[in-house]
């Protein structure tokens, strides 16, 4: 499902290289399934920082990863964006997943206000627009950018850590097949 992991020395972590994966889901289900498959590997202090241009699909892959977790637990609820209210909180039964949308932050000091900080923790976190972090933004993240591809409904996503845990969430995004 995956390709090949792209490995880049990065200067903040001279002992762990930067892996990449990528893969092209062909339409939104395959997103979504991948979505899904990402979400079940996901624990509390996992964060995941979502990049894109509007509409690349950001909002659609967070929305399918909690519907996924919810719906392990039994539970299905609407998962709206947060754009206006910038942050929405899900209980998954020993965790909660907080699910951010930074776009209108002008100052990265508002994201303490928000308690992402705290959220970083113990959270799973999914952050658009993760660039309004700034120097807040953790380096043990897995950075995801998606970008829109040929066809209309086709998205290329890269995956990329730098930790060994961020390795691990890796792995498991890429064991398997999900088309």
């Amino acid at each position: 499902m995956c390709n090949t992991p792209n490995q880049i020395q990065p200067q903040t972590q001279p002992r762990t290289q930067t892996q990449c994966r990528t893969v092209t889901a062909p339409d939104p289900d395959t997103t979504a399934r991948l979505a899904a498959r990402l979400g079940r590997a996901l624990v509390g202090g996992d964060l995941i920082l979502l990049h894109g241009p509007v509409g690349a699909g950001k909002s659609h892959f967070a929305r399918a990863l909690i519907q996924a977790r919810l719906a392990d637990l039994g539970r299905y609820e609407d998962v709206p964006s947060p754009t206006f209210t910038l942050v929405q909180i899900y209980d998954l039964g020993g965790v909660d997943l907080w699910h951010a949308d930074l776009y209108r932050l002008t100052d990265p000091h508002e994201c303490l206000e928000l308690g992402l900080d705290h959220a970083f923790e113990s959270a799973i976190c999914l952050i658009e627009w993760p660039d309004r972090l700034g120097e807040y933004a953790p380096k043990t993240a897995v950075s995801l950018h998606i970008r829109p591809g040929d066809q209309e409904d086709t998205r290329h996503l890269e995956f990329c850590a730098s930790t060994e845990r961020g390795h691990d969430i890796l792995t498991a995004l890429c064991d398997g097949d999900v088309t």
